[in-house]
């Protein structure tokens, strides 16, 4: 029978919207418990877990921090949470005040990617930093009763300040919330955690460059790291489906080894982040700096980003242009029209592509119509965006850069003057 065949049949059996049901433990005649294929699961560094009445399943892998993953060391992640201890840079991935046991890297597996009582997680697995050695632990639901051992095995030690993740704060986490609602009367409490998601970190500083944010992508484009003889994370189901009638544990191992790569990924990818949000990779590129830098201004941390993309001006692409407006933009808020100008006009005059041109031409406008006074510069760079749209279809623009709402500008001006001259 297929996989999929059998992923089909069993399906009714695990649905449990309705209630956790339970599977008490057989015992033999001897009155031990019976686990298939027990010395497999051993020699794979996994353990039963039993408590109230059945089991689950653990697995333990200690990494030295010399262990290296991708480009780093695990040793690399201490470094990353000093590096937020000496700064007093204010930011959503800051560790500042924290040690590097408080961070708990964090991934799931689950029988599908929808929410809602129906979706089980059958592998919860995180890992953090003890001593001096990295704790990877994996707890594996054996099947769908047990739950209880599952959840208890997994909060008895839970003692951590943030929860680093990979979208983990739209999916795996609000899984655990409502899978734990089920269970909550027999273990103990959810821990209220911090969290890191380092998907949106991802996504603002890579997105230019991946279409797609996946982790294994960002792995392979941005990390260093090589997945091979991997299980795709889309046959999970299946093979866990599999694994609950047959109890054979061979398909399932690939399945904990390929959420063991997303875990310890998760430290390199923080490391990483941190780094280039602190500008010590020595190989970040311009753009990423002005990502970085952007990504400061959002926050309001202006100095900082100020720090950050000036540092890119100093060149006449698009990425210097393209810090320079980000600036023109900050002198703006803060009325420092002079500088403001000044760095419009340097991107009219630069390599910067017809957006930031026209961005350009509209801000220079009102800077010389309501700050310098001076409305036939104001016009002239009107008559200028007007040309520039006659030429180029530019995408996206905002409704007062459209060529109608120049033209409105230019009349409104060209009047303007004309009362200026009588």
């Amino acid at each position: 029978m297929s996989l999929k065949n059998k992923l089909n049949r069993l399906k009714p059996h695990l649905s449990l919207g309705e209630g956790v049901g339970k599977t008490e433990v057989s015992p033999n005649r001897e009155g031990k418990v019976e686990i298939p294929f027990l010395e497999r699961w051993q020699n794979e560094q996994v353990s039963p877990f039993f408590f109230d009445g059945t089991y689950c399943f653990i697995r333990e892998v200690r990494f030295p921090l010399s262990h290296k993953h991708g480009h780093y060391q695990f040793a690399d992640f201490l470094k990353a949470i000093n590096l937020w201890n000496e700064t007093h840079i204010k930011h959503p991935l800051s560790a500042q005040g924290f040690n590097g046991a408080d961070l708990f890297f964090f991934d799931t597996e689950t029988t599908g990617l929808g929410g809602g009582v129906g979706n089980t997680i059958f592998l919860l697995g995180y890992a953090s930093v003890q001593g001096d050695h990295l704790l990877l632990r994996q707890h594996l639901l054996p099947n769908p009763g047990a739950e209880i051992p599952l959840y208890q095995s997994f909060l008895e030690k839970v003692n951590y300040k943030t929860l680093v993740t990979y979208n983990g704060k739209a999916f795996d986490w609000p899984q655990v919330q409502t899978r734990h609602t089920l269970v909550r009367d027999h273990v103990p409490k959810l821990p209220a955690f911090g969290h890191f998601d380092l998907f949106h970190a991802a996504r603002r500083l890579w997105k230019h460059k991946l279409e797609r944010l996946k982790l294994s992508i960002v792995e392979k484009e941005v990390l260093g790291i090589e997945r091979t003889d991997d299980i795709p994370g889309y046959l999970a189901p299946m093979i866990y489906y599999d694994f609950i009638e047959n109890k054979n544990p061979e398909g399932i191992l690939g399945v904990m080894k390929h959420n063991e790569i997303d875990i310890l990924s998760l430290v390199t990818l923080y490391t990483h982040l941190t780094f280039q949000l602190c500008g010590v990779d020595q190989a970040q590129t311009r753009m990423e700096s002005y990502e970085v830098g952007r990504w400061f201004d959002a926050l309001g941390e202006k100095q900082k980003a100020k720090e950050v993309l000036t540092n890119l001006m100093d060149h006449h692409d698009l990425t210097s242009c393209k810090a320079k407006l980000t600036l023109a933009y900050q002198y703006k808020k803060e009325n420092n029209w002079q500088t403001a100008r000044k760095l419009f006009e340097e991107i009219t005059t630069s390599d910067s592509d017809e957006k930031m041109l026209l961005e350009s031409y509209l801000e220079l406008a009102k800077i010389h119509e309501h700050r310098i006074k001076n409305i036939e510069l104001a016009i002239d760079y009107c008559y200028k965006a007007i040309d520039l749209l006659k030429i180029v279809q530019i995408p996206k623009i905002s409704g007062d850069q459209s060529p109608e709402q120049f033209q409105k500008r230019l009349k409104r001006l060209e009047k303007k003057l004309l009362n200026e001259l009588h």
